[in-house]
C-alpha cells in the first residue's frame, strides 16, 4: 500500500483507537504464562467537567511505560480507576449545583454525587481514549464501587483486629468550610499577612503582656505558660491571671517548650489554637472551652461575640481591647499558616470523636520499608523520608460528610462496645442496615457510625482493589505490583498511606518501583488551575494538533520535573509526525519490490547506519528501563532526524533510484537496511506516538511481520553482529564532508543538485573506499581527491 500524500491524524487516530479496542490489543490475559507487569494506576478524582493538559501529561507519561513493557513481551496489567467518593467529589457537587449539604437530605445529596461521578468518568474516558491509552477497560474500578468498598472495610476490620486503630475523643484538625476533620497530609503552608497583638492580662498588680495573632481565642484561654528558666516570671508561678474582656482567671504554669525569645516569653494556651495548645491541654489536664462551632462561627461561650465568624470576632475583639486600653501594640507580620489544601481555608482545631490509624510509633519501620522500593527519580525518596520524620499526628480517617465509604461499625447502645460485621457480609452500610448479631453484653440495640472514611482510606488500598483482595477470584500474585506512577505532591498522602497499609496488612512493599512525575504548568511556570484562569483544555489541544503531537509534548518533560505548556512544543511534535510520514512514504515507495532477502554483502554506509541503530536501541532500552521516557524519545528522535533523514536517505537515493547504474546487490543492501532501520524507528517511537507508527506499520510491514499491531511486536534488541566501530567512525567523518558541501552550496545560493567539479576530503582513500560511490552520488561530485583539508570546487 502506498501512503497518501498527506497524513490525516483526526481520521487515523480515531480509526486505530477503535481497532485497538475491538481487537483487544491491550487486554490483560488472566491465563497467560507471560511475565506480568502490573501498574497501580492513579484513580483520578471525579471532580471535573473539563480536563487540562496537565492531567493528560501526567497519565501519558506512564502510559509510555505500559506500551514499552508490552513490547518487551510482558502481560501488562494496566487498569483504570475513578476516585469517585469523598470530599473532592462532594465539594465539586456543592459548587456545581450550588447546594449546601446541611440543607439537603443525605439520599438526595448522594444521588447528585453519583450522577456527577458518572459524567466525570465519561470525561476521563473520552480524554484517555482520544490520547490512545492502552488501558484494559475491563479492569475499571470505582472507589465507591462494591469491590473497593469491601476492600476498604476489610482493611479497617483488619487494622482494628491488629490494634492499629483507635477511636479518640480529642482535638483534631478541622476545616470550617468543608465542615469535616482532615489529616495532617491535607494541609498546606501559605504565607499570610497578620498582626502580632500585645495584650494586657492582669495578675494582681502585675500587667502581663501576651503577644498573639489570634485575639479571638481569648474566651478560650485556659492558662498562661512561661519557661521555668525565665527569671522575669518566676514570681508568678502557681498564681492566677485575669483574661482581658472576659474577666475570668486562668492558672500561670511553666513548661520547658515555651520559647523565651518569642514575643514576651509568655504563652497563652487556648482550646484550641494550634498543636502546642493541644499538647499542653493534654499534659496539664486543662479544661476545655470551645468557643466556635463547626461552621466557624463563635458560640455562646464567646459572650457577646456569638454569631460572628472567626475573622469578624478577631476584628471586634481588637476594637474592644483598644477601647479598654488593653492593647499595647500591634505589629504587622507575614507568617506561615496551615490551610486546607482543597479549599484554602485556615484550619482550626475541634474536639471530635474519630477513628485514627496509629503511625507515629512506626516511623522507623515505614522509612525502612520505603528503602526496599526503587524510587525514580531517586531523590524523591527524600521527600517521603522528610514527611515521615516530621509527622506529628496519627492518621485521622473520619470525615463528617455524606458521600464516602461507610465505616463497618455499629456501637452497642447499652455499653458502647464496637460491633463489627463478618467479612463475608462486606460491603455494609450501617447507616442503612441493622447490626445482625448481639453485643457481648447481651444487648441487641446498636447505633451506626455516621461518619464516612477519608477518601485516602480507600485509595491507599488500590493494590488490594486491583488484586480483589480477600475474594474468591483474588489475583494472588499481583502484589507487590510492579509500578506506582504518581505526582510528587501526593508523596505525603497516596504514596505514604499505601505504604502504611501494605506494611500493616502484609509487612512488605506495595510495589517494586515508584515513578514520580511533575505537574503540567502554564507558560509562566504556574501549576494549572481553573480558579487561576490558566486552564488549557487537553481536548482542545488534541483537536487542533493531534494526540501524537500532544503525547510528544508530554514526553519532553524529564522524569519528576514540572513542564510548562508551550504550544510551540506541541507544534514540534506535529512536525515530527509529518516528517515520519514523509520519510516513510519515500522508504516504502522503494520497498515495494523488496522480498525480505538479505544481501550477501552490505554497503559501507548501510553498515554505518545499522551500527548506529544498535547504539540507539541500547540507549533507548536503558532509559526506558529507568522510566526516563524523555531521554529515550530524545535519542530515538535524534537518530531519526540526524542520521536517517538528514544523511542516510540522501546518501542512499542514487542506489534506490538507479539500480542499473549501481547494481541490484547495492540496491538490495539499501532495501534491507531501509526496511530494518525504519521498522526499528517505528518500534522505538511506538510508545510515544502510537497512532502514526500503527498507520505506517499496517500500510506495509504488517503483511511481512504478521503481528496484528506494531504495539505487540517485540521491542528491538541490539545485534552485536551489526555493530561496526570502524564503519561508524569513517561514516561519521564522511557525514561531516556532506555537511561542508551542503554549506558551500547554500552560501553560494546553489541548488543542492548542483554538480561539484572537485571534492577534496581529508581522509585516506583506503579508509573510505567502500563509501565513495555513495558520497560521490550524494554530493554530485565529478571528482574526489584526498588531501589535508576539505575543499569544494564548483
Amino acid at each position: 500500500m502506498e501512503l497518501p500524500k498527506k497524513y490525516n491524524p483526526q481520521e487515523t487516530e480515531a480509526k486505530w483507537q477503535k481497532y485497538w479496542l475491538e481487537n483487544n490489543i491491550f487486554k490483560y490475559d488472566e491465563n497467560s504464562d507471560k511475565e506480568v507487569y502490573s501498574i497501580d494506576t492513579p484513580p483520578p478524582y471525579a471532580s471535573a467537567d473539563h480536563l487540562h493538559v496537565g492531567h493528560g501529561m501526567h497519565y501519558t507519561q506512564f502510559e509510555f511505560v505500559a506500551r514499552y513493557q508490552r513490547m518487551k513481551g510482558k502481560n501488562v496489567f494496566f487498569p483504570m480507576g475513578y476516585d469517585d467518593n469523598g470530599l473532592p467529589t462532594e465539594r465539586f457537587v456543592e459548587k456545581k449545583h450550588k447546594v449546601d449539604k446541611s440543607k439537603i437530605s443525605r439520599a438526595d445529596f448522594i444521588k447528585l454525587c453519583l450522577e456527577e461521578t458518572e459524567k466525570t468518568g465519561k470525561t476521563y474516558y473520552d480524554l484517555f481514549t482520544s490520547l490512545g491509552f492502552s488501558i484494559d477497560w475491563s479492569l475499571l474500578y470505582h472507589t465507591i464501587g462494591d469491590n473497593a468498598r469491601r476492600v476498604a472495610q476489610k482493611s479497617f476490620i483488619t487494622l482494628y483486629k491488629k490494634n492499629r486503630l483507635e477511636r479518640t475523643d480529642a482535638p483534631t484538625i478541622w476545616c470550617t468550610h468543608c465542615q469535616t476533620t482532615i489529616a495532617q497530609a491535607e494541609l498546606e503552608n501559605v504565607e499570610l499577612p497578620s498582626y502580632f497583638n500585645d495584650i494586657i492580662f492582669k495578675s494582681g498588680e502585675d500587667d502581663l503582656i501576651i503577644s498573639t495573632t489570634r485575639p479571638e481565642m481569648l474566651p478560650a484561654c485556659v492558662g498562661l505558660f512561661f519557661h521555668p528558666d525565665d527569671k522575669r516570671y518566676k514570681h508568678l508561678e502557681g498564681k492566677m491571671a485575669k483574661v482581658p474582656l472576659f474577666d475570668y482567671e486562668v492558672p500561670i504554669l511553666t513548661d520547658e517548650t515555651v520559647d523565651i525569645e518569642k514575643g514576651t516569653g509568655l504563652m497563652m494556651v487556648c482550646t484550641f489554637g494550634d498543636k502546642e495548645d493541644v499538647e499542653k491541654w493534654k499534659k496539664y489536664k486543662l479544661p476545655s472551652k470551645i468557643v466556635f462551632d463547626e461552621d466557624g462561627r463563635m458560640n455562646e461561650k464567646s459572650g457577646k461575640y456569638k454569631g460572628l465568624t472567626i475573622k469578624e470576632a478577631r476584628e471586634k475583639i481588637i476594637e474592644d481591647l483598644k477601647d479598654a486600653k488593653l492593647l499595647v501594640k500591634q505589629e504587622k507580620i507575614v507568617h506561615a499558616v496551615n490551610v486546607h489544601e482543597r479549599c484554602g481555608t485556615e484550619i482550626e482545631f475541634l474536639q471530635k470523636k474519630q477513628w485514627e490509624i496509629k503511625v507515629l510509633d512506626k516511623k522507623h519501620e515505614l522509612i525502612a520499608l520505603a528503602s526496599k522500593i526503587n524510587w525514580y527519580p531517586q531523590h524523591m525518596k527524600v521527600r517521603y523520608e522528610h514527611w515521615v520524620k516530621n509527622l506529628q499526628w496519627n492518621w485521622g480517617i473520619s470525615r463528617q460528610r455524606y458521600y464516602g465509604v461507610p465505616f463497618p461499625v455499629w456501637y452497642c447502645k447499652k455499653c458502647g462496645e464496637v460491633l463489627l460485621p463478618d467479612e463475608n457480609q462486606l460491603p455494609v452500610d450501617p447507616r442503612e442496615q441493622k447490626f445482625s448479631g448481639k453485643c457481648s453484653c447481651g444487648s441487641e440495640e446498636a447505633e451506626p457510625e455516621m461518619d464516612v472514611m477519608d477518601t485516602w482510606m480507600t485509595s491507599s488500598c488500590t493494590p488490594e482493589i486491583n488484586a480483589i483482595w480477600g475474594a474468591e477470584d483474588e489475583r494472588k500474585n499481583l502484589i507487590p505490583m510492579d509500578l506506582r506512577p504518581q505526582a510528587h505532591d501526593i508523596i505525603r498522602t497516596w504514596a505514604f498511606y499505601t505504604i502504611v497499609k501494605s506494611y500493616y496488612h502484609r509487612g512488605d512493599i506495595p510495589w517494586k518501583d515508584i515513578m514520580i512525575s511533575g505537574h503540567g504548568q502554564d507558560e509562566h511556570g504556574q501549576k494549572m488551575s481553573k480558579s487561576k484562569g490558566n486552564f488549557i483544555v487537553a481536548q482542545d489541544v488534541i483537536a487542533k494538533y493531534s494526540a501524537d503531537a500532544f503525547r510528544y509534548w508530554a514526553a519532553t518533560a524529564k522524569l519528576g520535573e514540572d513542564l510548562p505548556y508551550q504550544e510551540k512544543d506541541v507544534l514540534t511534535g506535529q512536525k515530527f509526525v509529518t516528517k515520519l510520514w514523509n520519510a516513510s512514504k519515500f522508504a516504502l515507495m522503494h520497498l515495494k519490490d523488496y522480498n525480505m532477502e538479505k544481501p550477501e554483502n552490505l554497503e559501507e554506509f548501510d553498515k554505518w547506519i545499522l551500527s548506529k541503530m544498535q547504539n540507539v536501541i541500547e540507549l533507548a532500552t536503558a532509559y526506558f528501563d529507568k522510566y526516563e521516557y524523555s531521554r529515550a524519545k530524545h535519542e530515538s528522535e535524534k537518530f531519526f532526524w540526524q542520521v536517517l533523514c538528514e544523511n542516510y536517505l540522501e546518501v542512499v537515493k542514487d542506489r534506490l533510484y538507479n539500480p542499473d547504474k549501481r547494481g541490484k546487490e547495492a540496491r538490495l543492501s539499501a532495501q534491507y537496511t531501509l526496511y530494518n532501520v525504519l521498522l526499528n524507528v517505528l518500534k522505538l517511537m511506538a510508545p510515544i506516538t502510537p497512532h502514526i507508527t500503527e498507520e505506517i506499520y499496517h500500510a506495509y510491514f504488517k503483511d511481512k511481520e504478521k503481528a496484528g499491531s506494531v504495539h505487540v511486536l517485540s521491542w528491538p534488541k541490539s545485534d552485536s553482529n551489526l555493530k561496526n566501530n570502524l564503519a561508524e567512525e569513517n561514516g561519521d567523518k564522511l557525514v561531516e564532508v556532506l555537511a561542508v558541501v551542503r554549506k558551500a552550496k547554500t552560501e553560494k545560493q546553489l541548488s543542492l543538485k548542483e554538480p561539484v567539479k572537485k571534492l577534496v576530503i581529508n581522509l585516506k582513500e583506503n579508509e573510505v573506499k567502500g563509501f565513495l560511490d555513495d558520497l560521490k552520488a550524494a554530493t554530485k561530485a565529478e571528482q574526489i581527491e584526498f588531501g589535508d583539508e576539505i575543499s569544494v570546487e564548483f
